[in-house]
């Protein structure tokens, strides 16, 4: 009996040490400057996936589609009066728009480089200070028109295929007998 009491007192004892020695811990590194942020506290922001339609000769040739992420001051975001979000689609419209010798067709002429530098700078630009500091690209994707009507008939006749496979499948139910 006395070997139980002196284990539940030995219990109770590691216990207690290790509740105060998780606390003084904790408060200690509280106390502790906190470590700098790794990019200086910009905060990373990602875009919905923009489309862009690209015009030839008046038609609609396809859909150049991205998808950005930009890092931001986070004080300086909170002070526009425009969502950053916004003046990065219209940038990408006018970068798109404003270069006419961009075919998407062969895909070696989009240069990266200027397209996320272009984005910046004129963002830049139009706000007067260094809002935006780096543009990202997530997604860069091109659909022509046969592309996208491929895809739109090949999605239509597997859910018509899955249609019929479903009601061959289905059976009535049988009649109730009075």
């Amino acid at each position: 009996m006395i070997k139980f009491i002196a284990a539940a007192i030995w219990i109770c004892a590691v216990t207690i040490g290790a509740v105060f020695y998780s606390f003084q811990s904790a408060s200690a590194r509280m106390d502790a400057p906190a470590p700098p942020p790794l990019l200086g506290g910009l905060d990373y922001i990602k875009t919905d996936i923009v489309s862009v339609p690209v015009l030839h000769e008046g038609r609609i040739n396809g859909y150049f589609l991205t998808r950005l992420v930009y890092t931001v001051e986070p004080e300086k975001a909170a002070r526009l009066s425009v969502p950053a979000d916004a003046l990065i689609v219209d940038q990408v419209y006018s970068y798109i728009y404003g270069n006419p010798e961009l075919d998407f067709a062969s895909h070696e002429t989009l240069d990266l480089d200027a397209f996320r530098d272009g984005i910046r700078k004129k963002i830049n630009e139009k706000i007067g200070e260094d809002l935006i500091h780096e543009v990202l690209v997530e997604q860069v994707d091109f659909l022509s028109k046969e592309e996208i009507r491929d895809n739109t008939i090949r999605r239509r006749m597997q859910s018509g295929s899955t249609a019929r496979e479903m009601a061959k499948g289905f059976k009535e139910p049988p009649a109730k007998s009075h």
